[in-house]
């Protein structure tokens, strides 16, 4: 029997809900780099439809190969059948703000520039109050649903390809394999370098604890 991805989306299409977004974000534990959100919206026909067999993998981008990632990237932007919307928040902001709230931001943000109101949303995970729309919350929902599929290979591979070029300009990290988590190799270097631009300062091990600086000046 074939699983139906498209399960929820046609559930409130049959409410009356014309246009669903899926959404999803990735980049919220790493020690360096954005955090990015993105919002995915296909087509009512479709979701009637659905997939074309070019697409049929869409999943959660943490089950696909890196490969396939990019692959399905690339077909759902040259797709007519879906709308997509991309936000990403630097470093700087995650720490003046916190992370949890950074990533509601990107959500926001992404849904915005979806060029096109939907009239409810499927999110990954827990309810994001914050979005103010109508929205079913989804436990493992990028495995769950073409849209939130979608959004999440959308935002995996726009971070992904943001690191590796990062480690272009800051080498030494190892940003293009560890993607800025926090690896041996990563802990190492933040060992010998100290962070670079693009580390989270507000992240263990880079934030420093208050308890050192009133050790450094009692001695």
């Amino acid at each position: 029997m074939v699983f139906d991805r498209f399960t929820h989306e046609r559930e409130w299409l049959a409410k009356g809900c014309y246009f669903i977004a899926g959404i999803d974000e990735v980049g919220r534990g790493p020690l360096a780099g954005p955090v990015v959100a993105s919002a995915a919206m296909f087509s009512h026909e479709v979701i009637t439809a659905g997939l074309p067999d070019s697409l049929y993998d869409v999943n959660d981008s943490k089950k696909l190969s890196e490969k396939k990632r990019e692959q399905l990237f690339d077909v759902l932007n040259e797709f007519d059948g879906v709308m997509f919307g991309i936000s990403i928040i630097n470093p700087e902001e995650i720490d003046r703000i916190n992370i949890l709230q950074a990533t509601h931001k990107a959500m926001r943000e992404s849904l915005i520039s979806l060029g096109q109101k939907p009239d409810h949303l499927l999110v990954d995970g827990r309810p994001v109050a914050s979005l103010g729309k109508a929205q079913s919350a989804i436990v493992k929902g990028d495995s769950l649903s073409y849209s939130i599929g979608a959004a999440s290979i959308f935002a995996k591979v726009t971070r992904d390809r943001m690191m590796s070029q990062f480690d272009l300009e800051f080498p030494g990290y190892g940003f293009s394999s560890n993607k800025g988590y926090g690896t041996k190799e990563h802990l190492n270097a933040l060992s010998d370098l100290g962070p670079c631009p693009i580390h989270r300062l507000s992240f263990a091990p880079i934030r420093k604890d208050p308890q050192d600086e009133l050790n450094f000046f009692s001695e």
